[in-house]
């Protein structure tokens, strides 16, 4: 039975709170801090992700309407703005960014034995970048060209549950191959990139810690056919070879044979041609492959849409990054609340209740309405039924 406890604060048990302590500790977030803690910030801007909060004045009016429920919501401080946009501003955003990897990995736990839209054993990752624009005039710091300003968001998004197995931001003219660098390939996996992250060096990193990559050819790419392998044509395949790569260049980078599929699109005639280092799979699983690369360009478009973060409440570098990392916490932690639950409702509409329903205190199961929801609690001996079936 729920004993009083709001939406709000059933949601944030949800969230482990010796991870975030550990990432504070890490950090030395409270350091000369007295009431206003890194718990107290992640929960506030958790709450303006939740409830669409428009501004900092937004936030201080709506929890200060309600100042005896900020106990029971485990915010211990007082929340003004001026607090607040000093929080944001020098609290380091690496203790969310911490954090955030922290949800993500219980996420992906959860979430591992969901079905793959591929009949596909390997864990298949799609890995790309979207540009979260800023005023230049109000952020002059992330300015990437003279007219233009803001900053990238790497993510490589598990095809399981959909769920970012790696996050980072960066400014907005950093070349999307040099992320590649940062990731620990997973052997056995299967890396899907578009072709701006066809780098040779790179992919043959990939290629050497026995991972699998797919991409698209570019069209100036000098190769020499080594076989050919049969096709069924009427599914969309034009040739499936097995090439090397000529230019000397290229070649001392990459020495290793490639595999190029191509693939014209039966609905709209458009070739592809796409690149691999994987000889098993067969070649329309390839061509499908990077079709599902799509799953990651919406990804980017939901939580631009649904999350606040393409509107800030500061203006500072770390600012920006503290309320991106705390969204994609939310994002993830909403994700491990469905999963938990078993809720069929999609994450959307899970979204959409929160952000009324944060101050009722229902139980969370009944909140979100999971079909299975069912109450042990016997009724009132008193309670009177209203219709009589």
């Amino acid at each position: 039975m729920n004993q009083g406890s709001s939406i709000f604060a059933q949601l944030m048990t949800h969230a482990s709170r010796d991870a975030l302590d550990r990432c504070i500790r890490r950090y030395r977030g409270n350091y000369r801090v007295r009431s206003f803690t890194c718990r107290d910030q992640f929960l506030v801007m958790a709450f303006a992700q939740l409830t669409y909060r428009e501004s900092l004045r937004d936030i201080e009016a709506c929890l200060g309407a309600i100042p005896l429920r900020l106990y029971h919501m485990g915010i211990r401080g007082t929340v003004t703005r001026s607090t607040l946009a000093d929080a944001n501003e020098r609290r380091d955003w690496r203790i969310y960014a911490d954090y955030a990897q922290v949800l993500m990995a219980e996420a992906r736990r959860l979430y591992s034995e969901e079905p793959l839209a591929l009949d596909l054993d390997q864990t298949v990752y799609c890995l790309d970048s979207s540009t979260i624009d800023l005023c230049l005039s109000l952020f002059p710091w992330a300015a990437y060209q003279k007219d233009a300003a803001g900053v990238k968001l790497h993510t490589l998004l598990d095809l399981r549950g959909y769920i970012p197995a790696y996050a980072c931001i960066t400014r907005g003219n950093f070349s999307d191959n040099r992320i590649l660098d940062e990731l620990t390939p997973e052997p056995g996996a299967i890396y899907v990139v578009d072709r701006g992250y066809l780098d040779f060096p790179r992919l043959r990193r990939l290629d050497e810690a026995r991972a699998t990559f797919v991409t698209r050819a570019k069209s100036n790419l000098k190769a020499r056919r080594l076989y050919s392998h049969p096709v069924d044509r009427e599914t969309g395949l034009v040739c499936d070879q097995t090439i090397r790569l000529v230019v000397p260049a290229s070649l001392a980078k990459y020495p290793n044979k490639l595999r190029r599929v191509k693939f014209r699109d039966p609905e709209t005639g458009r070739p592809y041609i796409f690149l691999t280092n994987n000889f098993d799979l067969p070649a329309l699983t390839i061509a499908n492959l990077y079709k599902a690369r799509w799953r990651i360009e919406i990804f980017f478009k939901w939580i631009k849409q649904h999350l606040r973060i393409k509107a800030f409440y500061g203006r500072s570098p770390n600012a920006v990054r503290t309320q991106i990392w705390i969204a994609l916490s939310t994002y993830v932690l909403v994700a491990i609340v469905r999963k938990r639950l078993g809720t069929r409702l999609d994450l959307y509409t899970l979204l959409q209740i929160l952000s009324v329903s944060l101050f009722e205190k229902t139980p969370l199961e009944q909140a979100l309405g999971s079909a299975d929801y069912t109450t042990d609690d016997p009724p009132f001996p008193n309670q009177l039924q209203l219709f009589d079936f």
